[in-house]
């Protein structure tokens, strides 16, 4: 049976590790029949949470009126939701944590989605993630129905690209392709 997949890609670059997971990631998921979309996060536009609550009174409408709200709407569509980031100080980057965020407008709203992440970090270390996954998971948590599917881990990669030339692009492809 064929699913929905979005794919959020919170790399700052564009053909930046994590960005180029989701494309492998995509590939797979699409070969396999899916239909997928892939937003990368940076090129949007989306303010910080105010914490002011608008939301609560209106229904899940933010007071932002920004690109979060055709997010939102996207992640209500899918079946599959791909969260990918760069690992920043040991924890997800900007980009993604503002789409965390933003997701209180309707997090009771947002049920019953499978998810995968997508890590990248220029550590070997095997805990250097640990943070990063605890972020996507905390998410996935408060949404009813939630299924952890997948996780992939990029180390050791630092320079935008160098992820082509390792065995993770592999798993990436393998990973979409299995949905």
């Amino acid at each position: 049976m064929s699913k929905k997949v979005l794919i959020l890609s919170g790399s700052p670059r564009n053909g930046g590790n994590s960005d180029v997971l989701c494309d492998a990631f995509m590939k797979g998921a699409q070969e396999a029949g899916n239909e997928v979309e892939k937003i990368f996060l940076r090129s949007k536009k989306i303010g910080y949470c105010n914490t002011c609550y608008y939301c609560k009174k209106s229904g899940g409408v933010c007071a932002i009126k920004d690109d979060m709200a055709e997010i939102l709407e996207k992640m209500h569509w899918a079946d599959v939701i791909v969260m990918a980031s760069p690992v920043y100080f040991y924890s997800i980057d900007a980009q993604m944590k503002t789409v965390i965020d933003r997701t209180v407008a309707q997090w009771t709203q947002i049920k019953n989605k499978e998810f995968y992440y997508i890590m990248t970090a220029a550590e070997e270390s095997s805990t250097v993630m640990d943070c990063t996954l605890e972020c996507f998971r905390g998410l996935a948590a408060c949404l009813s129905g939630s299924k952890e599917m997948g996780v992939i881990y990029g180390r050791g990669v630092y320079e935008a690209g160098v992820i082509k030339n390792t065995a993770t692009m592999q798993q990436a492809y393998e990973m979409g392709k299995g949905i």
